[in-house]
Formats: C-alpha cells, sequence, structure tokens
C-alpha cells in the first residue's frame, strides 16, 4: 500500500509562554509578596489569562497582551482576596516582562540553529514584550521571525493568528513544525495544517478535541529528535 509522503520541514515555529518562557518561574515572587498564596495566584493568574484572550477574540474585543495580563492578575487577586498594591502590581508585572527561559530552551535552539533550521517564535505576547524576554533570556539571533499576533488582533487559536507564520515565509502550514507546552495550542496549530509537537511538560492527558500532535514529548530535545528523524 501506498503512503502519503511526509512534507519536509522547512521552519520551526515556537510558542513563546510557557514553551520558551517558564510562566511559573514568576511564583518565586508571588510568593514573597503573598505568602502561601504564590502558588494559587501564579496558577489562576495564568488560566484568567488565556481565558480573557479566548473571550475577547471570540467577541472582537482585542485589547494587547501586557492589557490583558495586568487584568488578569487583577481578576486573579480579586478572586483570591489579595490586596494587591500599586507596588506590588508592579513588581509582579515587571518580572512577567522577564520571565526565565525553560532549561531546556537554549540547548535545543542552538541544536536546531546547527542544523541549519529556520525558527521563528508566533505568540499572543506584544512585539515589546517579546523582544524584551528573547534578550532578557540570551536567545537573541536565534529567530528570522518574532510573530505577534498584536498584527492581527486575534489570539490564538484564531486562524488568522496561526496565518501569520506561512505568509511571513511564503510556505505551507504542513512544511512548518508548529511547537507548544499548551496543548489547546497544539490542537489549533493542527487544525490550522501545521505539522505539531506538543511539550508536554506537565505530565497532562490528552485534550479531547478530536485532533492529535503529530508528536508528544517532555521537553524541546524532542523537537530536535523529531527534526533529525524527518532529514
Amino acid at each position: 500500500m501506498e503512503t502519503a509522503q511526509r512534507p519536509p520541514i522547512r521552519v520551526v515555529v515556537f510558542d513563546a509562554y510557557g514553551t520558551l518562557f517558564d510562566v511559573y518561574s514568576i511564583g518565586v515572587l508571588a510568593e514573597q509578596l503573598f505568602p502561601g498564596k504564590g502558588d494559587a495566584l501564579t496558577r489562576l493568574w495564568r488560566e484568567r489569562q488565556i481565558d480573557y484572550t479566548r473571550l475577547r477574540t471570540l467577541s472582537n474585543r482585542y485589547q494587547p497582551f501586557d492589557v490583558v495580563t495586568r487584568d488578569a492578575l487583577r481578576w486573579t487577586a480579586d478572586a483570591l482576596g489579595l490586596a494587591l498594591t500599586e507596588a506590588a502590581e508592579t513588581q509582579l508585572m515587571a518580572r512577567y516582562a522577564q520571565l526565565s527561559a525553560h532549561a531546556d530552551a537554549l540547548d535545543a535552539l542552538r541544536a536546531l540553529k546547527a542544523m541549519n533550521m529556520r525558527l521563528a517564535i508566533l505568540s499572543n505576547g506584544t512585539p515589546a514584550m517579546l523582544d524584551v524576554l528573547v534578550e532578557h533570556t540570551g536567545m537573541q539571533g536565534m529567530f528570522e521571525r518574532v510573530l505577534s499576533v498584536d498584527a492581527v488582533g486575534q489570539y490564538k487559536t484564531a486562524a488568522a493568528a496561526y496565518q501569520l507564520a506561512p505568509d511571513a515565509f511564503g510556505l505551507p502550514a504542513r512544511e512548518m513544525l508548529f511547537v507548544s507546552s499548551n496543548g489547546w495550542d497544539a490542537c489549533g496549530g493542527a487544525w490550522f495544517g501545521y505539522t505539531t509537537i506538543w511539550i508536554n511538560r506537565s505530565g497532562l492527558p490528552a485534550e479531547r478535541l478530536g485532533v492529535t500532535p503529530d508528536a508528544t514529548g517532555d521537553s524541546l530535545h524532542e523537537v530536535v529528535r523529531f527534526i533529525t528523524a524527518r532529514t
């Protein structure tokens, strides 16, 4: 029986928050500011942030990611009964602008660059937020393009957001490997037509959305293995 030839992978496109940059690295500061509540604040803040991106996209009420992030922080503080002072809010937002890179990120990026892969970021973050994070984590020069959904005013999983990378590179989505640690995002990328890898850092169950990423792993080293196997 003949099998369909797999398309070549010409570009690797990375989600940013949670995939390259550790959104929970803010937890240390959160715990210092709110002892005993740091973990709850960090996790609920992230959940509400993503919820707001979806609601705003569904309702055509786009606001930039830094605005959404601040709104989500304020809601989270209210939900947890925390007295979020202006100073504490400023500290948390400043720390969010300088998240740590995941420990596997730079090694994986360097390995892919050594393989002459073209690399990009496609993120909900604003251009300014992404530029700061790339510089802060020492990733300058790694990416051919840093793409923000700010250009289309719609968050992932909107098709217009995912279309940014094919448009930027002039390539079909299937010839791009979309990498995300967010299961819903990996599914969204697969729906759109990317070849996809889900980096399941937390050992979560697969999403029940009727679609499966092309590969799953627990670190970004899986991306290198995937590309190596395809060449």
